[in-house]
């Protein structure tokens, strides 16, 4: 695989409806050499749901990867001065954390960890799982398309019969986008449909 031996820090937001799938690929990128370290927001590691408890979440991830689940901004902010990580991977990415991300707003781990690797100027790939995609975040999806550094899992309405705004990126698609965004190139085309 093209990826073996890279480190990855591996950050999950709430969408709670898209972990397993983006589970499934951390699994995948482990079995294949890739050294992930998981970072998850605060919510995701302290919210329950119907898709699992967080604990549940936090142990799976710490089983998968050997390593211990970061979930402070103190955890994570060695990711810049250190450059720990070739690659910080935001999946699921919630319409919170991009419009956080857009802004400036470092506000919880996740935003920390993107922030201090884009500091040095090394790859941040988000995979955006929003119910307000095409709503109230769709500027802010375009502020992180036209960000240097910045790369999208493409993309698609993952409902638009019932939720037209709703977009999710193709989490299969994971892999192939970080492989080009260690080059400095996005992955084409960036608009798909879903499926």
């Amino acid at each position: 695989m093209q990826l073996t031996g890279v480190r990855m820090g591996f950050a999950l937001t709430a969408s709670f409806c898209t972990l397993e799938p983006v589970v499934q690929q951390i699994e995948q990128f482990v079995r294949e050499g890739v050294e992930v370290y998981p970072i998850m927001s605060r919510e995701a590691a302290t919210v329950d749901t119907r898709y699992g408890t967080a604990q549940q979440w936090m142990d799976r991830l710490g089983a998968i990867t050997g390593k211990k689940v970061l979930t402070s901004i103190v955890e994570v902010e060695p990711i810049g001065p250190q450059k720990l990580f070739d690659v910080v991977v935001v999946a699921p990415c919630t319409g919170n954390t991009v419009a956080k991300l857009a802004n400036g707003i470092t506000d919880g781990p996740v935003l920390m960890a993107a922030k201090a690797q884009l500091r040095n100027r090394r790859p941040v790939v988000i995979a955006i799982s929003t119910n307000d995609g095409l709503g109230l975040n769709a500027r802010n999806i375009g502020t992180l398309l036209n960000t240097r550094n910045v790369y999208l899992v493409p993309f698609g309405q993952d409902s638009p019969q019932h939720k037209p705004n709703s977009l999710i990126a193709r989490m299969d698609l994971l892999g192939a986008t970080i492989v080009e965004a260690l080059q400095g190139r996005q992955l084409q085309p960036i608009i798909i449909t879903y499926s």
